[in-house]
This record gives structure tokens, sequence and C-alpha cells, in this order.
């Protein structure tokens, strides 16, 4: 099996470009997004002359655009799949254009709660209106269009990123050739809704969160940081945190101080605080809310009829210690399409990480993503 993380090529330093929309998008709750309408996005290698060679990386919960390279020399880190993108990479930039979006709803450079509401002047805040995982999609749809691409090879991401590119397959099936999505669901469960509520009420009860309207400079950071690691702790598992942290004491703190904690509880904390200043608190509890909603069954009569519109080849990956959203829920969606007689593949891969395993042990899986792809460009 190739070691990918040999491959220490990076596609260098790339610049985060924005594509603005003077359109209204209907949403699934019935509103209207107004104009205008901004997408942040980043891409990495060249599109081919038949423009056949797209592929569209879509992102997890809180993540953004910058998915690989830097975007100054001064960057401490690359972006989030920058082991995945690049020359010579899984997703290699010399056969491969990739794009990544960031999704509406968020604060990453696309329209969201911290944007200005054309109808007011001021942020959005609480004004803004509930988006789904059909309407990031939508919004996606304009900028694939705004880049004159008539299809895609690939739609590929993770946990939200493999909601996002199972409706494109659903909602768009003539656009991409394939869906490859990883360490996803069909639907999200209870548990995982109610992870998201105990986040939603961290957030809520903060004195300075003030019903959405905080001025930015003084956002519910202590809200947030403990919404961030009720979710955080949902992306670990039992043996990742024996590994990581066992039941070590932290050396700063005494063991029978009463407010000493363990390594594990500082983690929590360093990444919770960390968290707070590179995300806004309601686009968090906006994106929260997309996730709960999530049903690729919204507006069709089963899941079957949903899953029917799938036209081309997908790849599913689960992950054996994942408890956010478990194997058994990415079986079901692929049982109903081997049903539907679609193509289909699907690999359960044995990590100990988690649902954070598609970012932690890649090389676990990209193998079959390889030759996956290559099998797509020989069929054509």
């Amino acid at each position: 099996m190739e070691d990918f993380r040999a491959l220490d090529q990076s596609v260098g330093i790339v610049t985060t470009q924005y594509a603005t929309f003077d359109v209204e998008l209907q949403l699934e709750s019935g509103r209207l997004l107004d104009a205008p309408l901004t997408l942040a996005y980043e891409t990495y290698g060249t599109l081919n002359a038949r423009r056949s060679n797209a592929i569209l990386v879509t992102h997890a919960w809180t993540g953004d655009a910058h998915a690989a390279g830097k975007n100054s020399p001064d960057d401490r880190k690359p972006g989030w799949w920058d082991d995945m993108i690049g020359p010579g990479k899984v997703l290699d930039t010399e056969r491969y254009f990739i794009i990544c979006s960031n999704v509406i709803g968020s604060c990453r450079g696309s329209t969201g709660p911290t944007s200005i509401n054309p109808r007011t002047g001021r942020p959005y805040n609480l004004a803004f209106p509930v988006v789904m995982v059909r309407d990031m999609v939508r919004a996606q749809k304009l900028l694939i269009d705004r880049l004159e691409l008539d299809s895609l090879l690939s739609v590929i991401g993770g946990s939200m990123g493999a909601m996002q590119a199972l409706e494109w397959g659903v909602l768009f099936p003539e656009v991409p050739r394939s869906i490859i999505p990883i360490a996803g669901t069909g639907q999200t469960s209870p548990m995982a809704i109610a992870l998201n509520a105990l986040a939603r009420q961290s957030i809520f009860n903060d004195p300075m969160w003030k019903k959405g309207n905080y001025r930015p400079e003084q956002p519910p950071a202590d809200g947030l940081a403990l919404g961030r690691a009720v979710g955080h702790i949902s992306f670990l598992s039992d043996t990742s945190m024996q590994l990581k942290f066992g039941r070590r004491f932290s050396a700063r703190d005494g063991m029978f101080d009463f407010f000493g904690r363990f390594e594990v509880e500082r983690y929590l904390e360093y990444n919770g605080r960390a968290f707070v200043d590179r995300f806004d608190a309601n686009a968090f509890l906006y994106l929260a809310k997309a996730l709960d909603l999530y049903d690729v069954a919204w507006n069709f009569d089963s899941r079957e009829q949903a899953l029917a519109r799938l036209c081309c080849p997908s790849l599913w990956f689960a992950f054996s210690s994942d408890w956010l959203y478990p194997p058994y829920q990415t079986e079901e969606l692929v049982t109903s399409l081997k049903t539907l007689g679609k193509p289909v593949q699907y690999h359960l891969v044995e990590s100990e990480y988690g649902h954070d395993s598609f970012l932690i042990e890649p090389e676990k899986f990209t193998p079959y993503i390889t030759a996956f792809l290559n099998g797509l460009q020989q069929a054509e």
C-alpha cells in the first residue's frame, strides 16, 4: 500500500476567491435568501481541454474552502486536506482540477449569519434563514455553473461533506459522474441531534450571546468553547482517547486541587478556546441545525425514491470506531443502492480514531479512491 504521506509536494501558496451571485436563492424552508449571495472557494490544478477533470471537495461542519496549500508563507498549517490534494497525491493536481467551496451559513467567506443583510444594512445574526444541506448544494451549483462546468468527475467529502456529496447525486444527477461519501449518514440520528442540542444550550446560556445580537469583538466565548468541546468528543473514540490521554493528570495541577484537571480536560479547553478565535457562534448554530435537519429522503416519499435518482457510481467509506455516524448508517444506504441496482462500492475501514478517522488515517482508504478514479477515467 502506498504511503501517500511520504509525498510532501504541495500546491504551494493559494488565494481564496469569492464568487458573488445577484440571485435570490429559494431555500427548502420556503424562504428566499436575498441577493447578493457569495461563496468563498479555492481551486488547485488545471482544467483540461475537455473540461472533464474537475472534482468538487466538500467540507465538514466547521471546515472552509482552504483545503490545501497555504494562503501565505507565514501560515503555520496548510489546508485541512493537504495530505490528500497536491501533485502526486490522491487528488492529484497534475491530473485533476480540484474545487473546494465554503458552504452558505458559514462564517468563512460565504454568505451566512455574519454577512450584511441587504434589507437592513446590518449583520443578519438570527434573521438569517435556516438552511439545509440541500440548500448548500444548490448554492454550490451556482459556482459550478459560473465555472462553466457541465459535469464533475466526482464529488468527495467527509461527514457533512459526505451529505453534500450524496445530495449532489440526488439533486443534480446529471452533473457528478461519481460521488465519494466518507463517514456520512443518510439521516441524522437522535443521538447526534442530542449532542448538538447540548452544544446549542451551552451557547444559549452564555450571557454574552444576547439572543444572537452580540458584538463580534465580544462573542459568547465560553459557550462556544464548551459547544465545540461537546462536538469534539463525538469526533473521537474511547480507544483514541485512551491512547492520546489515558488517565494522565495535568502536570500543571495538583491531583487533589479541586480545580485540577486531567490532560483530556485541558485538551478540550485548549481546543475550544482555539476554535473561538476562528469561528462565529451563530454560524456554528446554523450549521448544527443543518446537520440536525439532514435527511436524504426530505421531500421524497421514501429514502429509496431519493436514492433512485442517483445515476452515477458511488464509493462509500465508514469507520469501525465511528459512533457519531456509525457504519450501519452507511450500510443502510449501500444496501438500498444495491437493491436499486446502482453501481456502488463500500469499504468498512478498521480505525481506532472515531469519526475523525477520515482526517487522521486517510492512508487506510485512499488506495481505494485512487483505483476508483482511475477506473472512471479508463471507462470514459
